[in-house]
């Protein structure tokens, strides 16, 4: 029997939405606030923007794209350098300003339309360029699950193999609601498994103040801080248009052309120069979301939007925040393990649909560049921002991809391509 699809305009049932809402945000939380962890600033004002931003997206997209915008971390490393240099003011002052001329990109892509997306990443290399958005991000599933340390704790491989096994079982049998919610199953039998093994620290929700309001600050900006962070620009664009690709695929919808790309890469950086103005840190489209939509067939923006609100009150809330913030991390990175692995597939499934032909030498050597660079360890420094992984696979593919456009208009390809 085929999968029960919630489409992404359909309204869901009362008695769904919070279950499934929950299940989002979860499946999110893990990563997303880990950046303000590794920034030094209070995750309930990363909360309370992240939620905001995921409603501000919803209705600039006019609810046709479904996404939960989550922490970026491709803001890290510069971050990290304009914080220890000029104080997080300042960092604030780089996302403000990164998101403003991202969104006078998404002006520019209004005007010329997306028709040269077709010609910079065709199918051949785009498929492998999405691929990999999971496929890097594997060895973060396997990190936040403990199973890289030196001396791996059995405790933590317990949680990890309960939390994927409920996951995985639950996907593939459960019936009727069970079916729809496998993920948010999986982590409450995660996290109960993990204070059966004594891994869970309750101190934080015992000592948390019922109300708690996030602590807001303004920007500064200095033209230095700005230029160091500036350039993060050129991959957090790659991403965003890589998470459409794939959201596309999940769908069933041409996601670049309606809503269109303009807008939802307005909403992106809008979201991020917001949330720069009040203290958080920049939002970003988020693979963990476009996992649960793969394995679940929900994609409805009201439940995402519902995903939103809680995540809204969990930063005023301060047990309910302590205690999402106490899922280990082998919750998370069994989870993690499933939906990074989701989001590959759906690159493959991009070369599936498309018929890629591979008896073409440009098609064969295309997708084997991308995967290749991607998976390399190859890095670029430009200033204090590096291209790497995914980023660097895309940048690659454009390059090759406009080169053998040339070579077709200039005649000068095999017949036979």
């Amino acid at each position: 029997m085929a999968k029960r699809i919630i489409q992404v305009q359909e309204k869901v049932p009362f008695r769904l939405l919070a279950p499934l809402s929950l299940q989002h945000m979860f499946a999110m939380f893990g990563a997303s606030v880990l950046v303000p962890f590794v920034l030094g600033i209070n995750p309930a004002v990363v909360l309370l923007m992240n939620g905001i931003g995921t409603l501000l997206f919803i209705l600039i997209t006019k609810g046709k794209a479904p996404a939960y915008l989550g922490s970026s971390f491709a803001f890290l490393g510069p971050a990290s350098i304009v914080i220890a240099k000029f104080g997080f003011p300042y960092a604030q002052g780089g996302f403000v300003v990164t998101g403003l001329c991202g969104c006078i990109l998404a002006f520019i892509i209004y005007k010329v339309g997306t028709k040269w997306i077709d010609i910079v990443l065709p199918s051949a290399a785009m498929g492998p360029v999405v691929a990999l958005i999971g496929l890097e991000l594997s060895s973060n599933a396997a990190s936040n699950a403990g199973l890289l340390d030196k001396v791996i704790d059995p405790a933590n491989v317990i949680v990890f193999a309960v939390t994927l096994g409920v996951a995985v079982v639950g996907s593939v049998c459960f019936r009727k609601f069970l079916s729809v919610i496998p993920i948010l199953i999986a982590i409450i039998c995660g996290y109960i498994a993990a204070i059966c093994v004594g891994i869970v620290d309750m101190t934080p929700v015992k000592e948390a103040s019922f109300f708690m309001l996030p602590q807001f600050q303004a920007p500064k900006f200095d033209i230095h801080a700005i230029l160091m962070i500036l350039p993060v620009l050129l991959v957090i664009t790659s991403e965003h248009i890589g998470h459409q690709i794939v959201t596309s695929e999940v769908v069933g919808r041409d996601l670049l052309k309606d809503p269109g790309l303009h807008r939802s890469l307005f909403a992106d950086n809008f979201s991020s120069a917001l949330s720069g103005l009040v203290g958080s840190v920049p939002t970003t489209t988020y693979g963990e979301n476009i996992g649960v939509m793969a394995i679940t067939g929900v994609y409805s923006v009201q439940v995402i939007g519902g995903a939103a609100v809680l995540s809204i009150i969990c930063s005023f809330i301060g047990p309910l925040s302590a205690l999402i913030q106490t899922i280990p991390g082998p919750v998370i990175g069994g989870i993690s393990f499933l939906l990074y692995g989701m989001i590959g597939t759906s690159g493959l499934r991009i070369l599936v649909d498309n018929h890629v032909d591979y008896s073409k030498s440009i098609n064969m050597i295309l997708t084997s560049v991308v995967f290749v660079t991607g998976l390399s360890g190859v890095t670029i420094h430009l200033g204090t921002v590096e291209l790497t992984g995914m980023v660097l696979a895309c940048v690659v593919a454009m390059l090759l991809s406009l080169l053998f456009y040339l070579f077709d208009k200039l005649h000068l390809l095999n017949p036979e391509e």
